[in-house]
Formats: structure tokens, C-alpha cells, sequence
């Protein structure tokens, strides 16, 4: 088979919960080689862990069938080959659904590559480790750990492609790792083609949030206006053998592609420019050039790369107490004072319980709820939502809380209504370093 000169990828999510509608029109109009998913967050997987605690067959994406469902025909139609990492606690249930679902829809060949290791919790050496946020020994949260995923990397995912893999579902891989996987396969890039790996860890970054390259998150009314933003469309990228790429997205889709919003994706969640460190290469981005090449087309060049780091980093998810959260409206003439005094009533209120507080706010929503002591209202508004909000140890302590509210709409000022309550359990997420040799990964292929 003859390699074409330009690899086009589509990144069809960016979040968990991202809008399927653009990635559907990406499987349908955008005469792809690859599409993408990216549906995990630091702290996803965790959540999905404790999910398969309860049900064992659940723990991958909540929307993964739906979103299978809208793009495995389009791309089995024309050879679009899908990876994703969609698989989040559960990459082997994650496979046995979108082969169930392929043989539904009649796909019968497709094969589905299933990437599983990254789960190293009865691997980690609680003793040894040290956590990265705090300096304290992994072996405090031993009595409270959930999960322990390593982000892997495209060294990983390769073997599916080269086993005929139409789609490859991961677990917790580094989002621009599925961009890697894609170019690595399709140009023949070695696993120690620095430059070549930098530059497509750069394409991987771009697009890894899918419109947050094309207008998400850039839009501001009046200083950076985005035409058609509910229309977004998600992103294109042309890439090259020689590593360079251009940044574009399907014509007549809503929001844009410019130098700017390349370089605010560019700067998204980037400690060191010039040595963003992922599973395959130490990527160096700090010489990258964006030059406009027409209208939504930005062209990318100039990033490199050096060898990748010993580790890997390992997200652990850990209990981490509970939050109680009550809200109650106010509007109209004197909502604000009435808001205030509700919230002055349940903060003595609860001051005076033996409730175990390791943190407690009381909000006016509009009014202080962000910008508290350095920004006042100006005027007085037509409506005021109050929050309290407790985090403890205690289910039942954090209950008491949240339904502080209900009594306001008896015992507090006139006019409140609309009260609600909600608990959770907080799984907060913590990183470690671990020897790259220790985690071990394999690839299980399913066949519709």
C-alpha cells in the first residue's frame, strides 16, 4: 500500500461528554484516515473505576455506544480508522460493546483493538512512592485508593494498527498520543525520531480538545468574536512525513482557525514549552511557527523533540470525603438583603452544630461567588441564588448541609424558593512517577 502524501485527522470529542453531531459530519465530510476520541480528564477515570465497583460491566464512556452508534458506519464506509481512548476503566467492556454494535449494524470484519495495562493499581509500590503534589509517601492514601492508571503512550496503541485494527480502544493513553499513534503507523516515523516525534505530539496537542482549536474557549463578545459558534466545527489535521501539518476544519462549519487560537491551544495546560515530557518524547515546542495559509487553514511547523522521560506518570485516585451543596433563589426588589440574611442565618447555624467542617462557603451566585472581596455589584441585581456548600468526612454530616436550604423556605426571609440539595462523594487524584519498565501493556484483538 502507497502511503499518501498528506494524512488527514479528525478529532471527534476532547471531553467525555463532547457533542457528537461535529463528529459525525467529520466520519461523513471530512475524507479522513483517522478519527479520533479523546474522552478523558485526570480525575475521569477514577470516577469510572468506582462505577465498575457497582456494576463490573460498566466503567468505559458513558457515551461510548451512542457515539460508535453515529460514526462506525460512515467510517467503515470509507476506511476511516478510529482510536480512542473511550475505554477509561474498562477497555475490554469498551471492545466487546462496539463489536456487539458492529455486528448490529451488519460491519462484519471490523476489528476492534483493545489496549489494556495502564491499570497498575495492585502493582504500585505503596512504600516507595512518593506523591507529586504533596512529597508524601503514596502509602497515606493506601486505605483510600480507587484506581492507579499510567498514561501511555503510541508505542502502545501501534501494535493494533499493525493487527488490522480498524478501531483501537484505550484506556487512560495522553490525549496527543492518539495523534502520534496515527502518524507513527502511517509515515514510519521509529520510536526514536525525536523531531518527528515532538512535531507529532504538536499536531496531538492542537487538536486533542477538539474545538477549543476552532473557536471554543476562545470566544469573548466584543474582543474576539466567533461567528457560528453553536455550528463549531471540530478539527482537521493535514500532516506530512516530514512533520509539518496544517490545522484546518470542515468548510462551511461554524467558529474559525487562525494564528490565535492555535496559540492559545498551543498554551493550554503547558507547564514548559520547551519540554512538554508525554510517554514517547520530551516534546520541545518553544521554536513552533503558525503562519495563515488561507482561510481556517494554519500551517505548523518547527516543533522538535528529545528522548522521552525514565517515567511514567501514574494518576491515582483516592476517597476524598464529601460535599453537601444547598441553593435557594431570591428576586425581585431587596433580593440581595434577603440573600444575605439567609446566608448569615445558615452560616451561625451551622457554626453552632458539632458538624466536622474541613471546609465551608456560603455564596450569593452573581454577586460574590467568584470574585468575593475584590469585586462589588454595581447595581443592585434582580436576582440572587444562594449556595452553601460543606465538604467532611461524613455522608450524613454533609446531608445535614445541604438541606439547610429546605428550612429557609419556612424560617428565612420572605420570597425564597426554588431550594435544592445534591451530596457526593469527592475522588480527588493524585500523581507518581513510576519506571517506565514496570507498566506493561498488551493489545487483544475482537473481530464483528
Amino acid at each position: 500500500m502507497v502511503t499518501p502524501e498528506v494524512i488527514r485527522i479528525g478529532e471527534g470529542a476532547g471531553t467525555s461528554r463532547a457533542w457528537i453531531e461535529p463528529a459525525v459530519k467529520l466520519a461523513q465530510h471530512g475524507e479522513l484516515h483517522y478519527l479520533l476520541f479523546e474522552c478523558l480528564a485526570e480525575r475521569t477515570i477514577a470516577l469510572a473505576q468506582l462505577a465498575r465497583l457497582t456494576d463490573p460491566s460498566s466503567g468505559y464512556d458513558p457515551f461510548l455506544v451512542r457515539r460508535m452508534k453515529a460514526v462506525l458506519g460512515p467510517c467503515w464506509r470509507v476506511g476511516t480508522r478510529i482510536i480512542t481512548s473511550a475505554g477509561a476503566a474498562n477497555p475490554m467492556g469498551a471492545g466487546e460493546r462496539i463489536v456487539d454494535l458492529a455486528r448490529k449494524l451488519g460491519l462484519r470484519g471490523l476489528r476492534v483493538g483493545v489496549v489494556t495495562g495502564d491499570d497498575v493499581l495492585g502493582a504500585l509500590d505503596l512504600e516507595s512512592l512518593i506523591v507529586a503534589e504533596t512529597g508524601r509517601p503514596l502509602r497515606e492514601l493506601a486505605d483510600r485508593l480507587v484506581s492507579a492508571n499510567a498514561y501511555i503512550g503510541a508505542e502502545a496503541l501501534l501494535p493494533a494498527l499493525h493487527e488490522g485494527a480498524h478501531v483501537i480502544v484505550a484506556g487512560r493513553v495522553a490525549d496527543p498520543a492518539l495523534a502520534l499513534t496515527a502518524l507513527r503507523y502511517a509515515f514510519k516515523w521509529g520510536p526514536q525520531d525525536w523531531d518527528l516525534l515532538g512535531s507529532g505530539i504538536a499536531v496531538g496537542h492542537l487538536t486533542e480538545c477538539g474545538p477549543q482549536v476552532t473557536g471554543g474557549c476562545f470566544a469573548d463578545p466584543g474582543l474576539k468574536d466567533v461567528p457560528d459558534l453553536a455550528n463549531v466545527g471540530y478539527p482537521i489535521a493535514e500532516c506530512r512525513a516530514d512533520g509539518t501539518a496544517v490545522i484546518t476544519k470542515l468548510p462551511g462549519s461554524g467558529g474559525f482557525v487562525n494564528e490565535a487560537t492555535c496559540t492559545e491551544q498551543l498554551l493550554y495546560e503547558l507547564h514548559d514549552p520547551s519540554a512538554y515530557l508525554t510517554p514517547d518524547v520530551a516534546a520541545d515546542f518553544s521554536q513552533i511557527r503558525f503562519e495563515a495559509e488561507g482561510k481556517d487553514r494554519v500551517r505548523v511547523t518547527c516543533a522538535t523533540g528529545r528522548p522521552a522521560p525514565a517515567t511514567l506518570k501514574v494518576t491515582v485516585g483516592y476517597r476524598d470525603g464529601y460535599i453537601g451543596e444547598g441553593q435557594i433563589s431570591y428576586g425581585g426588589t431587596g433580593c440581595l438583603a434577603r440573600a444575605r440574611l439567609a446566608a448569615d442565618m445558615m452560616t451561625k447555624r451551622v457554626a453552632a452544630t458539632a458538624i466536622r467542617c474541613r471546609e465551608l462557603r456560603v455564596d450569593l451566585i452573581g454577586v460574590d461567588s467568584l470574585y468575593r472581596d475584590v469585586l462589588t455589584p454595581r447595581a443592585e441585581p434582580a436576582e440572587v441564588r444562594v449556595r452553601v456548600a460543606i465538604r467532611t468526612d461524613s455522608f450524613e454530616e454533609a446531608d445535614l448541609v445541604a438541606s439547610e436550604p429546605d428550612g429557609l423556605t419556612l424560617a428565612g426571609p420572605c420570597g425564597g424558593g426554588g431550594p435544592t440539595r445534591s451530596v457526593r462523594e469527592v475522588i480527588a487524584a493524585a500523581s507518581v512517577y513510576v519506571p517506565r519498565e514496570s507498566v506493561r501493556t498488551r493489545v487483544t484483538i475482537m473481530e464483528a
